[in-house]
């Protein structure tokens, strides 16, 4: 019994009809950082591997070998970048596994790949031993290729949008999204996240992705902000801080009289209401200073006296700690001076009640002079007396002896006598 004839051909038809009228339009935008910081480390890159690649050559240059050298590095990135998903899963064992942070990281890697194989046995031994050096030429030759327009950023992003796209295998920077017409993709293109944008504030050229517009409009130095310290105006973000310290009425200051003892810090606008509210403390402080000796009652009593006797706007008119201890002596001297004992002799004062207690008790001398013992001391002085004159008639028994003069005299006559 013959099998019924199978159409192998039905299968294929149907699959090219369903690969026919899939999705013919792709989203091409991506994160335009990240593109632009790509294209940036394309020319380090190319000046690093002509530089090493002529190290040692007489008749070459990095000049001459720029284009040749630029070719084969766009060749090996777009090849490495294609290649770079598959090969991560088999060295990884899975394709989700983590092979890189960033898309900038595995490029850059890719770059420096590149320079490393273009390196000879002479830029390896003068990359030893000259390394400065090295540094220094692929350095000038960066800025030669920017002067003379080499490569244009605009072309260098172009090649970096495509490596992106090839490493970004999780569709984290760029979109991928897929559309049966371009009416559908033209609407995509106004929402999509990764369209660009330029910055509004006026100085700001910055460009980036629809994504990313919160978080320059964080960092943006031309975005206009209401002051930080809550006064009326509205400054540029880079200007906001010498705004604060220098110019904004808000800011705080010290006291005027702080040299004499006031803490406080006050907003700028303030000053002067300030130093009216604390006016009576700035009296005090100044009266400290010119009575040093004066208790702290006295100098509150002053205080007083001195809001009696002259108007309010008289002090309020010291703006400092000199004009007001200027306003304080006229005052004084219209006053009169300031007894500074006047307190310490009210309280050495006796009351009548202790004058009266004093006269009633007898004082240590009367009590001395009445104790029994008198009649004792008085018998003991006058035996001393008495032995005294006993003692007299003593010292008249007594011979008396010649001086020291007498005896020099006799001594003299004797040496004198033969």
């Amino acid at each position: 019994m013959d099998l019924p004839p199978i159409d192998i051909e039905a299968k294929p038809e149907k699959l090219e009809e369903a690969k026919e009228a899939g999705p013919s339009f792709h989203c091409d935008l991506s994160d335009t950082e990240i593109v632009h910081k790509i294209a940036q480390a394309f020319l380090p890159g190319l000046a690093s591997a002509c530089v090493d690649n002529t190290t040692g050559g007489l008749f070459n240059s990095p000049t001459s070998v720029a284009v040749d050298m630029r070719r084969e590095m766009v060749e090996y990135l777009t090849l490495r970048s294609e290649t770079f998903v598959a090969e991560s899963v088999i060295l990884e064992g899975g394709p989700e596994a983590e092979v890189s942070d960033h898309p900038y990281d595995m490029i850059a890697d890719f770059v420096d790949d590149f320079g490393s194989s273009k390196r000879n046995i002479f830029s390896r031994v003068s990359g030893w031993l000259l390394s400065e050096r090295r540094e220094d030429r692929i350095d000038d030759f960066v800025q030669e290729m920017e002067i003379n327009g080499f490569w244009l950023i605009e072309r260098r992003e172009v090649i970096a949008q495509t490596l992106l796209k090839n490493v970004d295998f999780k569709n984290t920077f760029h979109c991928d999204m897929k559309f049966n017409s371009a009416a559908e993709l033209a609407e995509h293109s106004l929402e999509c996240n990764f369209r660009t944008m330029n910055c509004t504030n006026e100085g700001c050229n910055a460009r980036f992705c629809a994504s990313h517009l919160e978080n320059h409009a964080s960092i943006c130095p031309f975005k206009i902000l209401p002051c930080e310290q809550k006064c009326s105006d509205s400054i540029m973000r880079r200007e906001m801080d010498k705004h604060c310290i220098t110019v904004c009425p808000m800011r705080l200051v010290n006291c005027p009289f702080y040299p004499v003892g006031c803490q406080s810090s006050v907003p700028h606008c303030t000053i002067q209401q300030h130093r009216l509210d604390d006016l009576h403390s700035h009296l005090l402080y100044i009266l400290q200073v010119i009575h040093k000796d004066a208790s702290m009652e006295v100098l509150k009593k002053r205080v007083e006296q001195l809001e009696e006797s002259a108007s309010l706007g008289r002090l309020a008119e010291a703006w400092d700690v000199r004009s007001l201890t200027v306003t304080i002596r006229d005052l004084e001297a219209e006053i009169g001076p300031l007894n500074v004992n006047a307190n310490f002799g009210e309280e050495h004062k006796e009351s009548p009640t202790k004058i009266e207690e004093r006269v009633k008790s007898p004082s240590k001398k009367e009590e001395f002079n009445d104790s029994p013992n008198k009649e004792d001391d008085n018998a003991d002085s006058s035996s001393s007396e008495e032995e005294c004159k006993d003692s007299s008639p003593k010292k008249e028994e007594c011979p008396e002896l010649p001086s020291e003069k007498d005896q020099c005299k006799e001594s003299r006559r004797s040496e004198d006598s033969p």
